[in-house]
């Protein structure tokens, strides 16, 4: 059986998926916390926000220094090593408040770690799965990155059966069982085949990198499209509760978990039928569909419209990010670690601006949630704006437009 795992790249792809789902649980389960948090350690909105702030600036921080020491200690060292960050990430989210100076002090060090973890895994994953000899990469791309909505949705299926179990209370004990995931996926790592990202092209140094026109057109797809989902998805739970309303358990399973499964269908649909759909112009109507939803979620005066538009957002936003980086894995195929790293620091900055652009519009607005999420409204528009350009070919970059 150990034989077989270390020849056969179908591991490495369950592998990868696994790993984003271990990126999911990472980036969204403090969330689900985040009145937790402010209720039982006494913390400010603002504060509140400075966790997701911290979680996606460091796993910027870590996109920036990747593009250093991975091709230097390998693939495996740096893919293992993510998942054991994450791990005691998870651990420390229940323990460190009770032995840090500070409860606050405790979280942010906790969020750091799995953020490390976090960070790793969203640089090398795609290169790792792009690496692998499979056919129709789109759709393989597109389907990759479904894992990381079907690893959302298993993360609040389950938070919300513990806590009506249990009692949220007890949330450290879970915080503490999650850790298994990445702990066991290191394991994995260790014995899956992982190819060469470059598959034979010709590596792109890091000034004929800049030097493309659409390579900045694409990091900006990505700021967009980070920030476009995160500013919605971190702060569903706390948007359909504070502004619209429900109960947590409603409010969980109708907010956040409605938007991974529709996050999810968006990825699984064009991996299923991406060969027949031109990717721009499906991100396109996406992206009016994602205008559409803030909108509808911050104005509608009915909670059920309101939980509408969350949960259809997660839909509009499933093929911006993986779609951008098969945009630019075709465009550019010389770009190797260093062009994967710099595109997920491009989205890992959107995620840290759409949350923090909600929670400080809010915070200016009395607590309004509602006018935090229409302000994040210009994300999905700069993001059809660049996709127009795109299209129209004035940017000279060469990209096919495939029929677009």
């Amino acid at each position: 059986m150990i034989e077989r795992i270390k020849k056969d790249y179908g591991h490495t792809i369950h592998a990868a998926y696994i790993g984003y789902i271990t990126q999911a649980v990472g980036n969204n389960f403090a969330p689900l916390l985040f009145l937790t948090f402010a209720g039982t350690f006494g913390l400010s909105l603002e504060k509140i926000t400075v966790l997701t702030v911290v979680n996606f600036l460091t796993q910027l921080l870590v996109d920036i220094l990747s593009a250093a020491f991975v091709d230097r200690i390998g693939y495996r060292a740096s893919i293992v090593s993510a998942h054991l960050f994450s791990a005691a990430g998870f651990l420390g989210l229940a323990a460190f408040p009770a032995l840090f100076p500070t409860a606050y002090g405790g979280l942010l060090a906790a969020v750091v770690l799995y953020a490390v973890g976090n960070g790793v895994i969203e640089v090398l994953i795609s290169p790792i799965v792009e690496a692998c000899p499979t056919e129709k990469k789109e759709a393989a791309m597109s389907l990759l990155h479904s894992f990381y909505c079907w690893g959302h949705v298993f993360l609040v299926v389950v938070c919300t059966a513990f806590f009506r179990l249990f009692g949220i209370g007890n949330w450290r004990i879970l915080s503490c069982a999650l850790a298994a995931i990445p702990l066991c996926n290191a394991v994995y790592f260790l014995l899956v085949p992982i190819y060469p990202v470059l598959g034979g092209h010709e590596k792109l140094s890091f000034g004929g990198l800049v030097r493309q026109k659409a390579f900045w057109l694409f990091l900006l797809f990505m700021v967009c499209a980070g920030a476009s989902e995160q500013a919605m998805s971190q702060w569903a739970s706390a948007f359909t509760e504070s502004a619209l309303h429900v109960s947590k358990t409603a409010g969980d399973l109708a907010g956040p978990c409605a938007f991974a499964i529709f996050m999810g269908t968006a990825r699984l649909l064009y991996g299923r039928s991406g060969e027949r759909i031109p990717l721009k112009k499906f991100m396109a109507g996406s992206a009016a569909l994602c205008i559409g939803c803030y909108v509808t979620a911050a104005c509608a005066g009915l909670p059920a419209l309101g939980l509408l538009g969350c949960g259809l957002c997660g839909f509009s936003v499933g093929i911006f990010w993986p779609g951008t980086f098969s945009m630019a894995a075709r465009a550019l195929p010389g770009g190797g670690t260093a062009m994967f790293a710099l595109m997920a620091l491009a989205g890992d900055l959107g995620c840290s601006l759409g949350p923090a652009l909600v929670g400080m519009v809010a915070g200016k607005s009395g607590g309004s949630l509602k006018s935090g999420l229409l302000a994040a409204v210009v994300f999905p528009v700069l993001l059809l704006a660049g996709l127009f350009f795109l299209r129209t070919g004035k940017n000279g970059s060469g990209v096919a437009d495939d029929g677009a």
